[in-house]
C-alpha cells in the first residue's frame, strides 16, 4: 500500500490535471459475475417461496420484513443484472473491418451504419447473436447489394448501405439489419423451393410473398448462382434462425426487389431471468413466458360443434370447431387454437366452468394456446433442460416454484411448429387476413364454408363473408308477419330459408344459421347443416340465371351452385346498401382495381364480378390503392367508393388525375350518396361514371 506521504503528491498530481478524477474501475473474472448471478437466481427462489408461504399462512408478523427482503432481492436483482449487460456495439466492432474487406473482395461500395450501439443486453445474449449477426452482414453485402455499375443503372447512388440498428421495446431488444440493395428474388426462390420438395406447386401458388420469403431459412438453401469464398453453401440463414430461436428470440424478414431487405430479429435482454405466466392444462402445471403473450382471454368451457355460436347468452367468446380444428373468433379475425393438453397428450380436465386462451406472435403468426387455468406473474429462474428431454421442442427450460415444485418452461416457437400454426406454417387465419385486405384475388384461392340446402348437393359461399355460426333452438324461432326472426343480440334479426325443406322449427329441435353482419345489421340464412371449410380456387361459369346463385363451381370434385349472397340479403327486406361503406374488388380478365375500406363489401362484390368475367384486386383504402400504382400495377379501369377514412374517394381521384401512369385509366364511383350534385362532384374531381350503391346492374353496364 502507498504511504501517506507518497499519496499526497498523487493527489496534487490529479488536481493539476484539471481536478477531473479518473473513472473508478476493476477488473473482475466472468466466473465470479457467472457464480454471483447463480446465486441471486437462487435467492429469487427463496424469495418467491417465503412470499407464498406467507400468502397461504396470512402471518402479519413476516409481511413486513418479506417486503423488504423481497425490495432487497429485487435491488439486488436488478444490480448483478447491470454488471452482466454490455453494449451491443462490442459485438458490431469487427462489422466495419469485415465490411471494408467485403468491399474490396466484391468490388462493390458499402458503407455501413449502425445506430443504437450504446443499447445494453445480457453478456451472454451478445456472446449467442455476434455471429448470426456477422453472417447476416455478409449476405446483405454479398447477395444484397448490387456493383456500382447496377446500382447506376437502376438509378440509385453507388454506394450501397448497410444498416444496424438496435433499440429496447417492451422487455426485449429489436434488431434490424437491412440493406438497400436488389430485394430477394421471389421467382427464384419458388423456383429453389419447388427444385428442393420444399413445396409442390399447387402449395407455391397459394403461398403469399411473405410465406414464400421463408423458405430462405430452411436448412441447404441458396439462391447463390455459385459458390464463393463468401457465400453459396447453402448453410447460414437456417443457422442464424435456430441460434435466435434457442435464445427464445423471433426472425422476420421483409423485402421488396430493387428496394432492398430487412431482417429483424426480437430476442431477450437476458437468459437468466424471465416474467412468466405460471398456468395449468392437463393437471400440470406450466411456465410461460410473457414475451410471447399478446394478451389473455376468458372462454366459454367446452368448444361448441360447426353449428355452434361464437358468443353465449352472455356474449362471452367461444371456441367454435370447424370440422375438428378448434378455432376462436376474435376481433373479426378467426384465430387457429392449440390444445396444451391435447398437444401434450395430457388427459383434458371434465366440468370446467370456463377456460383460457393465451394468444401468441411467433415471427408473424397469430395462434392461441387453449389452457386450463392461469394462476399468477411470477419472475422464475431459467435452468436448462435435462438432456433426456431436449428432444421434446416444446419446452425451452424448466424453473422451481415457490412451493418448491419443478416445471417446465413452455417454448411457444416449438409449440407453434409441433401445431402447424408457428412461424414455420402459415396459418389459415394469417391466409384470410391477407385475402381480406390487399391480397384478395377473383383468381385465387378461397376459404369456402360449404353447406347442404333442398339437395344432397353442397354449396359453397365465401368464408369471409360469414360473421358466426349459428345453431338455433327452434322454439326461438318467431314469427314476424310472414318473416321468420329470432331475438338476437338486442335486436331482432330476420331468417331467410335457402330451400323452403331448410325452414323447419316444427320438425327438428334446433335450426343451423349462417349469420351475416355489416354495422349495426344482421341477416341469418337457414339451411339444413354446415359441413365443412375448404380452401378451393373458385372458377365460377355463369349459371342458368336462378334467382339466389351467381353460376356453377367445380367445388371438392363435384359441380355446384355458388350462392350469389347479394341477392339473399335483398330477401330480409331492408337495404343493406344505403349507409353501408362500400366493397372492394381485385380483378383479372381485363383488370380491374376496387378501392373499399368495408371487408363485407369487398367479399361480396369480388365473386359476382369475377362471375362477369373480371380480374378483380382489392384494397383497403387509397394509399394502398396509390402504393400499386408506384410498384408498377396496371389495371383497366378502377372502382372506388367515396366515403372512406384518411383519404376519400374524391381526394383519391385527384391523386390519381394529377398524373402519372394511371392519369388517364377510367374511374368509376360507386357510393350510396348519388344525387346530382354528388355526381357533378366526382366528375369534376376526375370520376369518369358514378354509380348507386350496390347497383350491381348498372355496374357492370358502365364497365
Amino acid at each position: 500500500a502507498p504511504s501517506p506521504a507518497a499519496a499526497v503528491p498523487e493527489a496534487h498530481a490529479a488536481e493539476a490535471a484539471g481536478g477531473i478524477a479518473a473513472p473508478q474501475t476493476i477488473r473482475v473474472s466472468v466466473d465470479v459475475l457467472e457464480d454471483l448471478m447463480m446465486l441471486v437466481s437462487e435467492l429469487v427462489l427463496t424469495r418467491n417461496q417465503l412470499l407464498q408461504l406467507a400468502r397461504a399462512h396470512q402471518s402479519d408478523a413476516f409481511a413486513v420484513p418479506l417486503q423488504r427482503l423481497s425490495h432487497i432481492t429485487s435491488d439486488l436483482q436488478e444490480g448483478v443484472m447491470k454488471t452482466r449487460m454490455q453494449p451491443i456495439g462490442n459485438a458490431w466492432s469487427k462489422l466495419p473491418r469485415l465490411v471494408r474487406d467485403l468491399s474490396i473482395e466484391l468490388g462493390k461500395k458499402i458503407e455501413l451504419d449502425m445506430r443504437g450501439a450504446q443499447t445494453e443486453l445480457d453478456r451472454q445474449v451478445l456472446e449467442l447473436i455476434r455471429d448470426p449477426l456477422t453472417h447476416m452482414v455478409r449476405n446483405s453485402g454479398d447477395h444484397g447489394l448490387e456493383t456500382p455499375e447496377q446500382r447506376r443503372a437502376a438509378g440509385k447512388p453507388e454506394t450501397g448501405r448497410i444498416l444496424l440498428n438496435a433499440y429496447h421495446e417492451g422487455g426485449h431488444i429489436i434488431i434490424e439489419v437491412g440493406d438497400d440493395g436488389r430485394g430477394l428474388p421471389v421467382e427464384r426462390i419458388r423456383a429453389k423451393a419447388l427444385a428442393n420438395c420444399l413445396a409442390t406447386e399447387s402449395e407455391l401458388a397459394q403461398m403469399s410473398e411473405r410465406e414464400v420469403l421463408r423458405f430462405i431459412f430452411a436448412p441447404g438453401f441458396s439462391t447463390a448462382q455459385q459458390v464463393t469464398s463468401v457465400s453459396g453453401r447453402g448453410v447460414g440463414m437456417d443457422v442464424v434462425k435456430t441460434n435466435i430461436e434457442k435464445i427464445g428470440g423471433t426472425v422476420e424478414l421483409s423485402s421488396r426487389e430493387g428496394r432492398g431487405t430487412t431482417f429483424t430479429i426480437k430476442i431477450p435482454l437476458t437468459l437468466a431471468i424471465v416474467s412468466a405466466l405460471i398456468v395449468e392444462a392437463g393437471g400440470e402445471r406450466f411456465a410461460l413466458p410473457q414475451i410471447g403473450v399478446v394478451e389473455l382471454v376468458r372462454v366459454a368451457a367446452g368448444g361448441a360443434n360447426a353449428g355452434a355460436g361464437a358468443g353465449g347468452q352472455d356474449g362471452a367468446p367461444r371456441i367454435e370447431r370447424i370440422k375438428d380444428a378448434p378455432v376462436l373468433r376474435l376481433r373479426d379475425r378467426l384465430l387457429p387454437l392449440v390444445s396444451l393438453a391435447g398437444l401434450l397428450r395430457l388427459p383434458a380436465p371434465a366440468g370446467a366452468a370456463e377456460g383460457f386462451v393465451a394468444v401468441m406472435q411467433v415471427g408473424g403468426q397469430a395462434f392461441g394456446i387453449i389452457l386450463d387455468r392461469v394462476f399468477d406473474t411470477e419472475e422464475i429462474v431459467v435452468k436448462p433442460v435435462a438432456p433426456i428431454l431436449r428432444h421434446v421442442t416444446m419446452f425451452s427450460g424448466n424453473t422451481i416454484l415457490g412451493d418448491g415444485s419443478v416445471i417446465m418452461i413452455l417454448d411457444p416457437n416449438g409449440i407453434g411448429r409441433a401445431a402447424s400454426v408457428g412461424a414455420d406454417a402459415p396459418s389459415e387465419d394469417a391466409r384470410r387476413a391477407a385475402t381480406a385486405g390487399t391480397g384478395l384475388r377473383s383468381d385465387a384461392r378461397a376459404s369456402l364454408l360449404l353447406f347442404r340446402a333442398g339437395d344432397e348437393t353442397p354449396k359453397p359461399v365465401p368464408l369471409g363473408l360469414v360473421a358466426r355460426l349459428e345453431d338455433i333452438p327452434a322454439e326461438r324461432i318467431e314469427m314476424s308477419g310472414a318473416t321468420p326472426v329470432v331475438q338476437y343480440r338486442g335486436g331482432l334479426m330476420p331468417l331467410v330459408p335457402v330451400s323452403p325443406g331448410s325452414f323447419r322449427p316444427e320438425g327438428a329441435a334446433r335450426q343451423a344459421v349462417l349469420v351475416f353482419t355489416e354495422n349495426d345489421r344482421a341477416m341469418g340464412l337457414m339451411v339444413d347443416e354446415i359441413l365443412d371449410v375448404i380452401d378451393e380456387r373458385l372458377d365460377i361459369q355463369p349459371g342458368s340465371g336462378r334467382a339466389g346463385f351467381i353460376g356453377s363451381a367445380v367445388v371438392a370434385g363435384r359441380v355446384t351452385e355458388v350462392l350469389d349472397t347479394a341477392w339473399w340479403l335483398a330477401q330480409a327486406g331492408e337495404n343493406w346498401f344505403r349507409t353501408a361503406r362500400p366493397a372492394a374488388s381485385r380483378s383479372a380478365r381485363p383488370r380491374l382495381l376496387m378501392v373499399e375500406d368495408s371487408a363485407f363489401f369487398r367479399h361480396l362484390v369480388v365473386p359476382a364480378l369475377s362471375a362477369a368475367g373480371y380480374e378483380v384486386m382489392a384494397v383497403d383504402g387509397p394509399a394502398a390503392a396509390l402504393r400499386l400504382r408506384e410498384e408498377g400495377h396496371a389495371f383497366d379501369a378502377v372502382v372506388s367508393d367515396i366515403e372512406m377514412p384518411e383519404m376519400d374517394g374524391i381526394a383519391f381521384a385527384h391523386a390519381v388525375r394529377a398524373g402519372g401512369a394511371w392519369e388517364a385509366m377510367p374511374l368509376i364511383a360507386l357510393s350510396s350518396r348519388a344525387e346530382p350534385a354528388d355526381v357533378v362532384r366526382g366528375r369534376e374531381a376526375g370520376f369518369t361514371d358514378y354509380v348507386a350503391k350496390y347497383d350491381r346492374d348498372a355496374l357492370l353496364q358502365s364497365l
